[in-house]
């Protein structure tokens, strides 16, 4: 397992035991992981968005710390904000990530995560020239998110 998935699992279990709130010391997670803080940083801004349905405060200095907050909304709001959050174009990587988030989430279940994973993966545009890949896929992601609404 990489070292994100660890911080990242880790941040979720604090927020599930917390009502969904978690105040992190950057500085000790790391030490607790056995990681480096910009290892912390990089989970917070890459899986744990307002797309992804979080709030991330920070505070600088001594006293220092970062409140995660986990929005609760419904569904379909959830699936627009990620829709929204896509763009033209969505690699395979960034994808994934949504994926997980849906699944942990509850938005999705575990046969449609597979599905969707299936169609997002490099295999499903081995045909697609490279430089459309990531265009193809953000449409169909988008496509497929918006049949769930």
């Amino acid at each position: 397992m990489r070292m994100s998935d660890i911080v990242a699992r880790h941040i979720l279990e604090m927020l599930d035991e917390c009502d969904g709130n978690a105040e992190i010391q950057r500085n000790e997670l790391a030490s607790v992981l056995g990681c480096v803080p910009s290892q912390i940083n990089y989970v917070i801004t890459s899986r744990f968005t307002p797309e992804q349905g979080y709030i991330v405060e920070s505070r600088r200095g001594g006293g220092g710390y970062i409140r995660i907050t986990r929005i609760n909304t419904s569904k379909s709001t959830a699936i627009m904000h990620i829709v929204n959050s896509i763009g033209k174009r969505l690699d395979k990587v960034s994808a994934e990530i949504m994926i997980n988030n849906m699944l942990q989430r509850s938005i999705i279940n575990e046969d449609t995560a597979r599905l969707m994973a299936s169609a997002m993966s490099e295999r499903s545009y081995q045909e697609v020239p490279q430089q459309y890949r990531d265009f193809l896929r953000a449409s169909i992601f988008k496509n497929m998110l918006l049949t769930l609404v």
